[in-house]
């Protein structure tokens, strides 16, 4: 992996402070090991021409094309009245499909000497959309010339790399700068242990860094991934192995439920059968709470699959066995909400100490931020004497001042928006390791459960419970058909008309002057009118306009298509007993339409909301819209959720959308935004205590090597926990998990 030390020369020293300077900015690159371990996206044939079909709008992408016209254009503007502006409009073709390039100025003139019609070369830039055109706006670019031998023989043949780049250093800049520092390459210390190497056939780690950077044909980019996906791979599955290793050492009490107590008294008063998985899954969480060692249990299943009936059960267990079970939740309103309903499920039951109480019965205590001193106090008494055997809290119940009286079992909702520290301060707070069960509503591929919670023994829930509505969802394209916005309003008023109620998604808020502001609002009123020419060239440099707000949206709804209807705002900035009133009032039905930022993405439980619209739906990830679709259809009546956008129909956005209205399997889901977003986001911090460490390696595709990794890190680590024996994967280790992250993962 990178960082072992015969690579740890400082780039500065090699490729110069202001390239060095731009690579740890832009790219996170900062030795000579980093740069070596950045490989090469893709790789363009001298004789092949690249797909311009697939561009994706608004990314850094690199194309290799071939110029087939361009065409010098001139116009009047402030600066050329007299009609002296220029622009040079440059259209590129790879046979599949075209790209315009667009360049104004005094920008004009190098490019329009060297793209002529005819001419190969690389170019560089923003993808951006103008007249519904896809574009690149002053793209930097290289010549390839055949005769040139800087240009095209030193690109090691006929295989052109090319690099993950940013706009201030392109591709090819990062291939000059690699060609500086793979003498190092043979220094390269290698982690795999050579048995592994040898037994698969593997090739040694310096000549897999020498052909992934200069391959001379694509048997050896293959045999390179090959080599450097074990890599990956396997030093994962080390270090979650050791940590498997190191809980399996840990002691913890066990809980096991009691005939007759709590859960069983709970289970008799259910108005429903639990689902077959349900079943299943409850009775691997019990065999877990029954044995010495702490559980650490992943709970992922499909929104609306009964994932907080599964974790109320195993709560109930542990309070039988006289241990308190604590549940974190990431916002308020989700702890308000488990509170409310967990409460309400157990009725008499969760009334200890109560007149009316069962025989049974413990007490559920909500411990958040914003409580009053008075409530507070009790709170924290009910915790400490174990009055409470239940805890539903915030970030508020890992402050020092709060203390259990026998912490059993933390429970973690929605684990990825929690850094490790916080779950680490709620787990020390037991007298022994409390068991873990971490509850995740995103549903997550095997390969990716397998690479970044592969230190936790994973449980699914993918039957929904009976009785739940399907929801029907559909793409509106606002820009190009604004009739069908209309048609969407229409339907939120048939729905409210039928006695439902609806929500409204944006992604921002929209009080704060700091967040992206309409620069169209900004204009003087005296201003001279802009010429046609100067429009287009602002648009074709301009970003987006800023993305829809709730405070904005909901003044527009109640004064236009919705006036008359009872909307309300939800947002993250509101305080905590406004948005407590809120919830009511929307779960009362009081409120008939609810114009939210995500803060409803999960645990929000309304069954008789049947629709949602969600505005700017491009500008948020696949999981995050199938759990906000998630929110409606959680009763009798059918769901519909609109995806409303202004992409064009050709962009990927338009097609990611498109995917979500298509199926309401998360599974799927979560795989098509996997394959869309790569690994970087999958194991960034927040999610796996490492940073992302997958540059070759794609879990999606990658699943056998994934598995076979785990198993002979499993075998490793068995016979040599210390990694005594095996100096340079300690190395490598060490590399991956720094002491911050070597912790981390400790902490879990």
């Amino acid at each position: 992996m990178d960082l072992v030390p015969a690579l740890e020369e400082p780039l500065k020293k090699v490729v110069g402070p202001a390239t060095a300077k731009v690579m740890a900015e832009h790219l996170d690159l900062h030795t000579v090991g980093d740069l070596l371990h950045h490989y090469p996206r893709r790789y363009a044939e001298r004789g092949e021409l690249t797909r311009l079909a697939d561009l994706p709008l608004d990314e850094h992408v690199t194309v290799v094309a071939q110029v087939a016209s361009a065409r010098l254009h001139t116009f009047a503007s402030a600066k050329a009245p007299r009609g002296q502006g220029q622009r040079l409009e440059v259209t590129i073709t790879d046979g599949s499909g075209e790209l315009r390039l667009v360049f104004f100025g005094r920008g004009v003139h190098k490019p329009h000497t060297e793209l002529l019609p005819g001419t190969r070369a690389m170019f560089a830039g923003k993808v951006s959309v103008f007249n519904h055109r896809l574009q690149l706006a002053h793209p930097a670019y290289e010549p390839l010339r055949g005769g040139d031998p800087d240009a095209v023989d030193s690109w090691a043949g006929a295989l052109i790399p090319i690099y993950p780049a940013c706009k201030q250093l392109e591709s090819w800049k990062i291939a000059k700068s690699v060609e500086t520092v793979l003498p190092s390459a043979p220094e390269a210390l290698d982690p795999l242990p050579a048995s592994l190497r040898e037994g698969r056939a593997l090739i040694p780690l310096p000549e897999a860094l020498l052909k992934i950077h200069r391959p001379h044909s694509k048997a050896d980019i293959a045999a390179a991934r090959d080599r450097l996906k074990w890599d990956e791979a396997f030093v994962l599955q080390v270090a979650l192995a050791r940590r498997r290793h190191a809980d399996g050492q840990l002691p913890a009490v066990a809980r096991r439920p009691k005939e007759g107590g709590l859960l069983d008294a709970f289970d008799a008063k259910l108005p429903f059968t639990l689902t077959e998985g349900q079943q299943k899954v409850s009775k691997e969480i019990f065999d877990d709470l029954a044995t010495e060692h702490p559980m650490h249990r992943l709970l992922q299943g499909e929104v609306g699959s009964g994932k907080t009936m599964v974790a109320l059960r195993a709560m109930l267990a542990v309070v039988d066995a006289g241990g308190q079970a604590a549940m974190l939740a990431p916002t308020e309103v989700l702890a308000q909400q488990h509170h409310r309903s967990i409460v309400e499920m157990m009725g008499e039951l969760a009334e200890g100490g109560l007149l009316g109480g069962a025989d049974q019965a413990t007490k559920v205590t909500l411990l958040t931020g914003s409580m009053g001193t008075a409530a507070r106090r009790q709170a924290l008494l009910d915790l400490v004497t174990g009055e409470a055997g239940i805890v539903i809290g915030t970030h508020a119940l890992i402050e020092d001042k709060v203390r259990f009286h026998d912490l059993g079992l933390v429970v973690v909702d929605e684990q990825h928006r929690f850094g490790v520290e916080q779950r680490d301060a709620l787990r020390g707070k037991g007298k022994q390791p409390p068991h873990l069960l971490v509850m995740t509503a995103t549903p997550i591929p095997r390969t990716v459960a397998m690479t970044v919670f592969g230190d936790l023994e994973t449980s699914v829930l993918d039957q929904l419970p009976a009785g739940r509505s399907p929801i029907a969802s559909h793409v509106v394209p606002a820009e190009e058909k604004p009739h069908f916005l209309a048609r969407a309003w229409e339907r939120v008023r048939e729905e409210v008309e039928k006695g439902h109620q609806a929500y409204v998604v944006c992604p921002r808020i929209g009080d704060d002057p700091d967040e992206a502001a309409d620069p169209a609002k900004g204009a003087k009123k005296g201003a001279r009118k802009k010429s046609a020419e100067e429009k287009a060239q602002e648009a074709a440099t301009a970003e987006k306009r800023p993305p829809l707000a709730v405070l904005e949206v909901a003044e527009q709804l109640a004064r236009g298509p919705l006036q008359g209807l009872a909307v309300e705002v939800l947002h993250g900035r509101m305080q905590p007993d406004d948005k407590d009133a809120v919830m009511r009032r929307f779960a009362a039905g009081e409120t008939q339409v609810l114009v939210a930022t995500t803060v409803i993405e999960v645990g929000v439980n309304v069954p008789n909301a049947t629709a949602m619209v969600i505005m700017d739906a491009d500008r948020f990830g696949v999981s995050q819209l199938h759990q906000l679709r998630g929110r409606v259809g959680r009763g009798s009546a059918p769901g519909l959720c609109l995806l409303v956008t202004d992409m064009p129909e050709a962009s990927p956005s338009r097609a990611r959308l498109g995917a979500v209205a298509a199926t309401l399997d998360g599974f799927e889901l979560s795989r098509i935004d996997l394959e869309q977003r790569r690994e970087g986001d999958v194991l960034g911090q927040a999610q796996s205590g490492v940073r992302s460490s997958l540059r070759m390696l794609a879990v999606i595709d990658d699943e056998e090597v994934i598995a076979a990794a785990r198993e002979e890190a499993v075998a490793v680590v068995a016979e040599d926990p210390d990694l005594e024996h095996l100096p340079e994967l300690r190395t490598a280790l060490d590399a991956l998990l720094d002491a911050e992250r070597e912790q981390y993962l400790d902490k879990g």
